[in-house]
């Protein structure tokens, strides 16, 4: 008898063939009903979620230790288990599933700031409410009021309710009139030269000479220590902030048809293409300022050519190459590749920060000293990173060939092709088997953010919460799609 790999938690395992058969249709649906229950009905607070949980749920944490008033934006919190339910809803079409969802987006509907967007939390305790400026309450003075697109914050809030939004036919009037007016934020937040900053509490004036815009050049010279300030509102690309508000900017102009949410993509785009440094060091900073010169972020996080950040954005500008046809988003992108592949380390990687003009791969040290040695790196921050430059430069070449019809098929977008049940049968297994009578996958973990002497060894993460759900609904999918072809 033949043997598989099967993953169970985070673990892939060897299994038979025969204790992987397929589950029926019935087995998964009832696993994925069960398991969206229990984290809807037992694990959720206020609707929300965090990172994860202590085995007996006494324990909860997102980027850091939290309790049950407290539920976390940034993924995989909150806005990353709903848009995994409308996923789930959409393969099966289970109302269930947006009933759960919809709890959720209520949460969301209830942490949005005045600001328009969200920041990394939302508080439902009604003391700590009371310091943020959330628009379900009444206007308060000195209320924190700083939305912010970092780490995929905002942005992943808005790509949920947008996905809701349409599962649900744009019916849920709180949902729909939130989603507008956080998409008008974001434009709104926009400066002039098609940049954002990581956070806002106010709109740029559009008529400010400052802002005009530019292209990005080297500073005579530059601080060697952190000078501090507030770094927040410059322009910046750190963390990948301005491809993912591209990526919902075109979502929300294919839901909603509305052209001034492409327009402010394409804006972006052109922002990238000002920000290119010239050589030679034809790429990107994480951070500039009004003048365009990449400046100091946070005190490990020096002005200089990212290695990180610039393979993201050479991804954006082909995608929005696609999105439009022009050839200009295309201009950039081989010398940039050009130039990251001679900056390669000699294991392949790339150094997240390259000195201005010279090139030496930049590092910090564990007292935050600017150094050109790696020997002493702080364990917080990566300081190199993976090169995917062969496969960026192989789909550069791809988008490149193609033809105006060929492109417009690109950005068309198409039906989910159904998988074969039998392709996803030891997954489905394994994801069953390992789910516990309340409906809950358990695993070996530890609490991130309890101090050393905590005593957590089994968790429940919302990653696996994620994929597992996703792949039930994706197996119960393929069954239905299936059925024709066995009658």
């Amino acid at each position: 008898m033949g043997s598989i790999v099967v993953m169970i938690g985070g673990l892939f395992v060897l299994a038979s063939a025969a204790w992987a058969e397929a589950p029926d249709g019935k087995e998964a649906a009832g696993a994925l009903r069960r398991a969206v229950e229990f984290y809807r009905t037992k694990v959720a607070a206020h609707g929300g979620y965090v990172y994860r949980y202590a085995a007996d749920l006494s324990k909860r944490e997102g980027e850091g230790k939290t309790d049950p008033d407290t539920v976390w934006v940034q993924p995989p919190g909150t806005p990353a288990v709903g848009l995994a339910l409308v996923d789930a809803y959409e393969r099966t079409g289970e109302r269930f599933l947006l009933d759960a969802a919809s709890d959720a987006a209520e949460c969301l509907v209830r942490g949005q700031l005045r600001s328009g967007g969200w920041t990394n939390s939302i508080e439902f305790d009604p003391d700590a409410r009371r310091k943020f400026a959330y628009r379900v309450d009444p206007p308060r003075a000195k209320a924190f009021n700083v939305s912010t697109f970092d780490d995929d914050k905002t942005q992943s809030a808005m790509r949920f309710l947008i996905r809701f939004d349409q599962a649900t036919k744009f019916k849920n009037d709180r949902v729909h009139e939130a989603i507008l007016f956080a998409l008008d934020s974001v434009l709104n937040a926009q400066f002039p030269n098609g940049a954002w900053s990581q956070g806002w509490d106010e709109f740029p004036d559009p008529k400010d000479d400052r802002l005009r815009p530019k292209r990005a050049s080297y500073p005579a010279d530059w601080p060697r220590e952190y000078p501090g300030g507030k770094y927040w509102f410059h322009y910046t690309f750190n963390d990948n902030t301005v491809s993912d508000t591209i990526d919902m900017l075109l979502l929300a102009a294919r839901t909603y048809g509305e052209p001034r949410y492409r327009a402010a993509a394409l804006r972006a785009g052109d922002f990238i293409l000002l920000a290119q440094m010239p050589d030679p060091q034809p790429a990107w900073a994480q951070q500039y300022d009004y003048d365009m010169h990449p400046v100091w972020a946070r005190r490990f996080e020096p002005p200089a050519i990212t290695g990180s950040e610039s393979q993201r954005l050479i991804s954006v500008l082909l995608r929005i190459y696609v999105e439009t046809g022009d050839r200009k988003y295309l201009e950039p992108v081989p010398r940039a590749i050009e130039y990251l592949k001679r900056s390669r380390l000699p294991d392949g990687k790339l150094a997240r920060f390259y000195e201005l003009r010279t090139n030496k791969p930049l590092y910090l040290t564990r007292k935050y000293e600017l150094t050109y040695d790696d020997g002493d790196l702080p364990t917080h921050y990566g300081f190199k990173v993976d090169g995917r430059l062969d496969a960026v430069e192989r789909e550069h070449q791809r988008v490149a060939r193609l033809t105006p019809d060929q492109l417009e098929a690109e950005r068309t977008p198409r039906p989910r092709r159904p998988e074969k049940p039998d392709s996803l049968a030891g997954q489905v297994r394994s994801v069953i088997e390992s789910l516990d009578q309340r409906g809950a996958w358990v695993e070996d973990g530890r609490m991130s953010y309890h101090g050393k002497d905590d005593d957590t060894r089994e968790i429940i993460d919302s990653r696996t919460f994620i994929r597992n759900i996703g792949i039930l609904s994706r197996y119960l999918a393929a069954v239905q799609a299936d059925r024709p072809s066995r009658k």
